[in-house]
Formats: C-alpha cells, sequence, structure tokens
C-alpha cells in the first residue's frame, strides 16, 4: 500500500491528508442493520445510493481490495465497508505509487474525507457517499490534464469505478444521461423514466 504523503483534490488544489492509507485494517465491521436513531438516517440513504451505484463492495478486506485493484489502471476505485470501528466506508484506488485506502469520517450527519486535523476544515462535507466521490471524481478529471502536484508526492485521482458487478445497460445508460442534462424532469420521457432516473441523479 502507499505510504504518508498522497495526496487528495480539494476544491482547486492538491492537499497532503497524511495517513489516511492503511496498508491493514482491523477485523471489526460496521453494523449492516438500518439505523433506529434519525440522526443515522443519511447513512440508511447512502447505503442505498451505493448499492445503486455498483461500485461498492460492501464488507471486502484491505487486501481482498487491493487484489481487486491490482492490474488496474491509476484512477480506478471502489467503495467498501470500513474495518475500522471508527470509520463506516473507505474508498480504495489506484496511484500511480500501486493501491491505497482513504476512510471516509461520517460527523454531524455529513461525509467527508478522513485527514490530518489542520486539514479537515479545507474538506468538504456532503449529504451523500455518492455525492462525495462524484465531486471528488469531476475534480480528478480536471485535474489529471491541468495540474502537476508537488514534488515527492502522489496523487488521488478517482475517475474509472470498479464495478462489484456487471451494471445493468439501464443504469449505465442513466449516468450517461446524468451527465449530460442535470435536470431529467424537463426530457422528454415517460414519468417512469424520469423517475427511475431520480432514483440515481449521479454521473458516476
Amino acid at each position: 500500500m502507499v505510504p504518508r504523503g498522497v495526496l487528495v483534490l480539494c476544491a482547486d488544489d492538491w492537499t497532503c491528508l497524511s495517513m489516511t492509507c492503511q496498508s491493514s485494517e482491523s477485523p471489526d465491521t460496521i453494523e449492516s442493520d438500518p439505523p433506529a436513531d434519525p440522526e443515522q438516517r443519511p447513512v440508511a440513504l447512502a447505503m442505498k445510493e451505493l448499492k445503486n451505484a455498483g461500485w461498492y463492495w460492501g464488507t471486502l478486506t484491505a487486501n481482498e481490495a487491493k487484489d481487486v485493484l491490482r492490474d488496474a489502471s491509476e484512477g480506478t476505485f471502489l467503495v467498501r465497508d470500513s474495518s475500522q470501528r471508527d470509520f463506516l466506508f473507505t474508498i480504495s484506488a489506484v496511484t500511480s505509487a500501486g493501491p491505497t485506502n482513504l476512510r471516509i469520517r461520517y460527523d454531524g450527519a455529513k461525509f467527508k474525507l478522513d485527514s490530518v486535523v489542520p486539514v479537515r476544515p479545507k474538506l468538504q462535507q456532503f449529504d451523500s457517499v455518492v455525492r462525495l466521490v462524484e465531486h471528488y471524481v469531476q475534480l480528478s478529471r480536471t485535474a489529471a490534464a491541468a495540474a502537476s502536484p508537488p514534488n515527492g508526492t502522489v496523487p488521488l485521482l478517482l475517475t474509472r469505478p470498479a464495478y462489484a458487478a456487471v451494471p445493468p445497460l439501464q443504469h449505465l445508460s442513466r449516468v450517461a444521461i446524468n451527465r449530460s442534462a442535470r435536470r431529467v424532469g424537463d426530457l422528454p420521457l415517460p414519468n417512469r423514466l424520469k423517475d427511475y432516473l431520480a432514483d440515481y441523479f449521479y454521473n458516476v
């Protein structure tokens, strides 16, 4: 796994997220039962959206994620359950130096990337894990062509999801439509199709 010094995009510049990368994780996994606490409802929604996304791998371990991504190109990523009790989810991704893991912090009903304390206030928060990933995918697509990270650092780009299974053609079409038309309600489509598009309105 990649050591300290991995960079991830924050706003429009590179921000160092030291030691969010782990070579191994504890065997404890998160609970899968729906939360009873209303403050935990964003987690239930996040689970629903992640399952719709197709690149959520559930209880995959860090080593298993490394195997999945072993021959993948830089920027390929997946989301899985975190094996650490203090975190719900982890992004496993391929960098130019190999696979790495980046934890997702859940606090105050918001999701954000984990980081060292001084950097945390600079990182955006999201109501949804998929929206968080979508944000960094969009930044990565721009930065991959326009920016270079500081010397001696490894950029973390999220550009290509690793699907847990072959996604249905309907879902891939939905993602493609979302990339070009964010207001699906205005499209000349039957209401049933609009409802399907609205059920997953992300472009990744």
